[in-house]
């Protein structure tokens, strides 16, 4: 899908626009690198590796980026997809997306050890009547222990 100096000079676009068009067609192949790495392992045996989590961030990346591949179809087709119920769908994956990403930081958030922190604070605080009994509690400085 490469254009060839032949093709270059025999199509007939503006010379400014030859930076885009090959920054474009360098997407290209890699969308289509991606799509043949997805489409050579089948779906269910992918599906059957991945956390249920997982398994939705795919599925809507995978129905986001077919409907945007259709948004720019439109676009190229002199359709205009903002008025086009394309639009909608998109937003709507969009917000699924964004609760998925929720979803996944709420996992990710660190969880409170209620004992632990309790434990922390309680050492953590100085407790005057704590301190006379931890000395009267100590053993005389005169004496030695015996060790066998």
């Amino acid at each position: 899908m490469e254009m060839s100096e032949d093709d270059i000079n025999t199509e007939e676009y503006p010379t400014e626009i030859h930076e885009y068009l090959a920054a474009f067609e360098k997407s290209l192949g890699s969308v289509d690198e991606m799509l043949k790495t997805m489409m050579s392992v089948s779906r269910s045996e992918l599906l059957q590796k991945l956390e249920p989590l997982e398994q939705a961030k795919l599925d809507l990346v995978s129905v986001y980026t077919l409907n945007s591949m259709f948004w720019v179809y439109l676009a190229t087709q002199g359709i205009n997809p903002k008025e086009h119920p394309v639009k909608q769908e998109l937003e709507r994956i969009r917000t699924y997306m964004n609760k998925v990403r929720e979803i996944a930081d709420k996992k990710k958030a660190s969880k409170l050890n209620k004992g632990a922190a309790s434990r922390f604070v309680r050492n953590a605080l100085w407790e005057p009547n704590a301190e006379k009994e931890h000395t009267s509690e100590s053993p005389a400085k005169g004496k030695k222990r015996k060790m066998d």
